[in-house]
C-alpha cells in the first residue's frame, strides 16, 4: 500500500486513505502545550489537600473537595469530544479552539484559587469560593487536555501511537516536576512557606503563578505550530464516508457498541486511578504523621511535609519521564508484561509509603510510582484508540476519560467510610491505594495480547 508523508514545512501529499507517517518533530509539537496543562493539573492535585486543609476544612471531609474535578471531567471530555469531532473552523482547526478556550479559563483561576484564605471572607466562604475554584480550573483543564489525546488519534498512525503518547507522558511528567519543585525552590529561596491561620503560604501562591504562565506560553507552541487536518484529509485518512458523517450517535449507543477492550482496559484503570485518588488525598497527611509526627495543619512540620510531598512528586514526576523513554523503545510483544509489571512497581511503592518513617526512603517509594504513573498515561490510549472509528475518535476518548473520572469518585465517596473505619489514619489510606493499583496489575494479565499490536 502506498503511503503518505509530510513535510517538516507542513505541506501534505495524500495518496492514499491511510493516515500518513509523521516527522518526530510533529509529533513533539502536538504535544508540547501539555508541559502547561500538566503543570497546571499537578499544582492542583497536589496542593488541593494542603489548600483545603490550611483553610481549615476538617480532614474527614477532604473526599467531598476531591470529587470535583474527576466529576468535571466526567461531564465535560465527552461533550468535548463529541462536538470537536464536527467542528471545524478555519486557521484555528477541530480541536485547538476547544484547546484556546481550557487555557484561557484555567490561567485566571490559578491566579484566584491560593488565594481563597486571603479575600477578607470567612472560613465558610473561604471553603466555598476554593471549592468553586477548583471547579472551575478542573473543568478548563479538562477542556484544554482532551485535544492533546484527541489530536494523537486525529493525526498519528498506529505505529506511532505508542511512540506519541510516551512524548505526551514525558512532557505530562516535565510539567509534574517544576510544579512539584517550585514550592521547595521557593521556600529555600527564603520565601515564606507559612501564614496567618486559613491563609495559603506565599510559597504555594506564587507557584500557581509560574503556572499559569507556564500553561499560556506552552500552549501556544502547540496552537502556532500544529495545523490540524482538513475535513476533507481527515475523513479520508480515517476512512470516514458520507454516511458515516451523517449517523448522529448518542452517548449511550456509542457505549453499547464500544469494543471489548474499551471495557477491560477501563477496568485496569479504575483501580489505577483509585489508587492515585488516596495518593493525592492523603499524602500530605501520610507524610506528616509518619515523618514529622503532627496532623496539625497550621503546624510547621505540616507545611514541611506538604514541601517534602512536592519534592517526593517531583521524583515521581522524574522517574516517570525516564519510564515514558524507555516506554517508547519497548515492543508490542513485550508491552503487556511492561504494562502488568509497571503497575505491581506503583502498588510496591505505595505499600512502602505507608510504611516508612524516614524521608529519604521516600524515594524509593516515589521512583516505584512514577513508573506506574508513565505506564498509565502509554498504554491505555495506545489500546483504545487503536480500536476505535474515527469518525467518532474524539467523542470515544471523551467517554473513556470516564474510566480515569470513575474511580476517583468512587473513591473520595469510599473514603467517607473507610477513613474513620481505618481509625482516620492516612497511611492505612496509602496502603489501600497500594492493594487497589495491585489489582489493577492483575487485571492487565487478561487483555488479549493482540491488541498491543503484531
Amino acid at each position: 500500500m502506498k503511503t503518505s508523508t509530510i513535510t517538516e514545512s507542513g505541506t501534505t501529499n495524500i495518496q492514499t486513505s491511510s493516515l500518513p507517517k509523521l516527522p518526530i518533530s510533529k509529533i513533539w509539537m502536538i504535544n508540547f502545550g501539555f508541559l502547561g496543562v500538566q503543570m497546571a493539573f499537578s499544582l492542583q492535585s497536589s496542593n488541593m489537600g494542603r489548600i483545603f486543609q490550611t483553610l481549615g476544612a476538617n480532614p474527614n471531609n477532604l473526599g467531598w473537595f476531591f470529587i470535583v474535578p474527576p466529576l468535571a471531567g466526567l461531564i465535560i471530555q465527552p461533550l468535548v469530544g463529541k462536538y470537536s469531532d464536527r467542528t471545524w473552523i478555519p486557521h484555528l482547526g477541530r480541536r485547538i479552539p476547544y484547546l484556546i478556550l481550557g487555557i484561557l479559563v484555567a490561567f485566571s483561576v490559578l491566579l484566584l484559587l491560593p488565594n481563597a484564605g486571603s479575600f477578607g471572607f470567612s472560613f465558610t466562604q473561604a471553603l466555598w469560593f476554593g471549592a468553586l475554584a477548583i471547579t472551575f480550573l478542573d473543568l478548563s483543564n479538562n477542556v484544554s487536555m482532551q485535544p492533546y489525546k484527541m489530536m494523537i488519534a486525529d493525526m498519528v498512525e498506529e505505529d506511532q501511537r505508542g511512540l506519541a503518547y510516551s512524548i505526551q507522558g514525558f512532557f505530562s511528567n516535565s510539567g509534574s516536576i517544576l510544579a512539584s519543585v517550585i514550592p521547595f525552590v521557593l521556600t529555600a529561596l527564603g520565601i515564606a512557606n507559612i501564614a496567618p491561620k486559613g491563609e495559603v503560604p506565599l510559597s504555594v501562591k506564587i507557584a500557581f503563578y509560574i503556572g499559569a504562565t507556564v500553561l499560556i506560553l506552552s500552549s501556544l507552541v502547540t496552537i502556532f505550530k500544529v495545523k490540524e487536518y482538513s475535513p476533507e484529509q481527515y475523513n479520508l485518512y480515517h476512512h470516514i464516508s458520507q454516511e458515516q458523517l451523517k449517523e448522529k450517535k448518542s452517548f449511550l449507543t456509542l457505549l453499547k457498541e464500544a469494543p471489548k477492550i474499551f471495557w477491560v482496559v477501563s477496568l485496569i484503570q479504575f483501580f489505577s486511578w483509585f489508587g492515585f485518588q488516596y495518593l493525592w488525598t492523603y499524602a500530605t497527611g501520610a507524610i506528616s504523621q509518619n515523618i514529622w509526627n503532627t496532623e496539625a495543619p497550621a503546624s510547621s512540620g505540616f507545611q514541611a511535609a506538604g514541601n517534602w510531598y512536592g519534592i517526593m512528586s517531583a521524583v515521581q514526576a522524574i522517574s516517570a519521564v525516564i519510564w515514558s523513554l524507555v516506554l517508547t523503545r519497548v515492543t508490542n510483544k513485550s508491552s503487556k508484561l511492561v504494562y502488568s509489571s509497571s503497575l505491581i512497581a506503583g502498588a510496591t511503592g505505595l505499600i512502602l509509603m505507608a510504611v516508612l518513617h524516614d524521608r529519604y526512603f521516600l524515594v524509593v517509594s516515589f521512583i516505584l510510582i512514577g513508573i506506574a504513573w508513565a505506564s498509565m498515561h502509554t498504554f491505555p490510549f495506545t489500546l483504545v484508540s487503536n480500536a476505535i472509528n474515527g469518525s467518532n475518535m474524539g467523542a470515544y476518548l471523551g467517554l473513556f476519560n470516564g474510566s480515569i473520572c470513575v474511580p476517583q469518585i468512587a473513591a473520595s465517596l469510599l473514603s467517607f467510610v473507610l477513613f474513620p473505619v481505618l481509625g482516620s489514619s492516612f497511611p492505612v489510606m496509602i496502603a489501600v491505594a497500594g492493594i487497589a493499583m495491585g489489582i489493577g496489575a492483575i487485571i492487565v494479565h487478561f487483555v488479549n495480547s493482540n491488541y498491543f499490536g503484531k
